[in-house]
């Protein structure tokens, strides 16, 4: 029955289509937030070696396995996992249950993720409508800006109790994270290929575009060499540090987006006579040319402004929303700039949101047998009412879904694919569609043996130092 509820939906209806919604659902806040600071940190090359070669590893497993696991079901997790178990031992109900850890995890980095597309919609606006450059170089007003929309509780509890207390709409970011997440679901509403292929054929390469100009014009200030000599750094002394590795490994695990997830229902909807490898292979190029180009941009920008400085600035939000708040509105041109950031950081984050929906509308598509629309507003709702809710506990919260439950995803999607479908089913998924030679030789040994065990050392090791990507 599934595969019939499936079959009433759209799909993606180019190859390029496709390729640009899966370069949407891995350009994300991991490739401008933290990338950059971790070239930055580890020494530029130093770090992009070892971060280049993992990408090659996850791009030419863990990618391809997920979209062939998704095209092979022609269903999201719950249905290709079920799909699996029942070729191995004539029984879904195993598999299924076992592919609603992904469906949740979606649905929880969904929600966190709306908290963050609040912000991102408020200071877009604030960056077109000129109010984020009056902030000056107050480095005061503009951290209580950012406070402001997003306070802190140290407990799930707390934070709840903060939101009803004080209205929906007395703390927090409300109402723009509620603009968000209406624009995001009427793409979704929209379908596969007449929304989200669509919007992201629009996004994608504009995003690309404007990121490029913003690099351009920042290559002209004085000042900005100094960022690119973190950029191209090489200390051969460095890739002995464990550390570089286990970061690097992290960053290209997480920012490819591998989860079980997205890119399993992003692959049912893919044609069967589609090339898997040579999309992976795209969707792997362009994501980790969009992060060198956030970090072309933000390194070199706060290098003209810091100098030296920019080795003390740690990563995540308060880098986005504070610091080069302070940045852009101290160069040249700032006001242009900073608004052209936040529109590419807002196509970055929009591609990435209706990515992680999609899941869980997918579920009940096949499972409920919903159609698009009320999927989409019943997932709608109870993200909105969450993500409201969870607004002071986002960071930790957010932690809890990538440190545990996402690599946890990919490690049982590996497992499925792998390990319980049979070998010939696997290699006939994978290269249904292909032009060239089989990869079979290479590619499931890869898979099996050192994908699977690398998506375990994620999990191990995001538990351990607190988050590795």
């Amino acid at each position: 029955m599934s595969n019939q509820t499936l079959e009433q939906r759209d799909g993606f209806k180019s190859k390029w289509g496709f390729i640009l919604a899966c370069i949407g659902s891995a350009v994300g806040m991991g490739n401008i937030w933290r990338f950059p600071i971790m070239v930055q940190k580890y020494g530029g090359m130093t770090f992009l070696l070892p971060y280049f070669l993992f990408v090659i590893l996850i791009g030419a497993s863990g990618v391809i396995e997920e979209f062939a696991l998704g095209r092979w079901a022609g269903a999201g997790p719950v249905g290709a996992f079920g799909k699996c178990t029942e070729e191995r031992t004539g029984k879904r109900t195993v598999g299924e249950a076992i592919g609603a850890i992904p469906i949740v995890g979606s649905m929880m980095l969904a929600i966190g993720y709306t908290v963050v597309m609040g912000w991102i919609f408020k200071y877009c606006w604030m960056g077109i409508s000129g109010s984020l450059y009056a902030l000056g170089t107050d480095m005061g007003a503009i951290g209580g800006t950012f406070g402001a929309a997003a306070p802190e509780t140290e407990t799930l509890g707390e934070a709840v109790s903060m939101m009803v207390s004080n209205g929906i709409f007395g703390v927090g970011n409300g109402s723009w994270l509620i603009v968000g997440l209406i624009i995001s679901a009427i793409i979704m509403a929209m379908g596969v290929s007449g929304g989200i292929e669509k919007a992201n054929k629009i996004m994608m390469p504009l995003l690309f575009g404007l990121f490029v100009c913003l690099g351009v014009y920042i290559f002209t200030l004085d000042g900005s060499s100094a960022g690119y000599k973190y950029i191209f750094t090489l200390d051969p002394k460095g890739l002995l540090n464990p550390e570089v590795w286990v970061y690097a490994f992290g960053q290209a695990f997480f920012s490819l987006s591998v989860a079980g997830n997205g890119s399993v229902i992003y692959g049912s909807y893919l044609p069967k006579d589609e090339d898997l490898p040579s999309s992976a292979r795209n969707v792997a190029i362009f994501d980790t040319l969009a992060a060198l180009l956030a970090a072309f941009v933000i390194i070199p920008a706060m290098a003209v402004v810091l100098g030296e400085g920019i080795s003390e600035v740690n990563g995540g939000p308060g880098l986005m929303f504070v610091y080069l708040v302070n940045v852009f509105n101290s160069m040249p041109g700032g006001r242009i700039v900073g608004m052209i950031f936040y529109i590419c950081v807002l196509f970055a984050g929009v591609s990435s949101i209706i990515n992680l929906y999609e899941a869980p509308v997918a579920f009940l598509q096949e499972k409920l047998h919903m159609k698009r629309l009320p999927s989409v507003a019943v997932i709608s709702v109870i993200g909105c009412i969450v993500a409201l809710l969870i607004q002071p506990w986002t960071s930790q919260w957010m932690d809890v879904v990538s440190i545990y439950i996402c690599p946890l995803g990919a490690m049982l999607a590996g497992i499925m694919f792998f390990w319980v479908l049979k070998k010939e089913t696997a290699l006939a998924a994978v290269n249904e569609g292909g032009k060239k030679a089989s990869i079979g030789n290479w590619f499931y040994p890869l898979g099996k043996y050192v994908y699977v065990i690398a998506a375990l050392v994620a999990l191990i090791a995001g538990a351990a130092y607190g988050g590795i990507g």
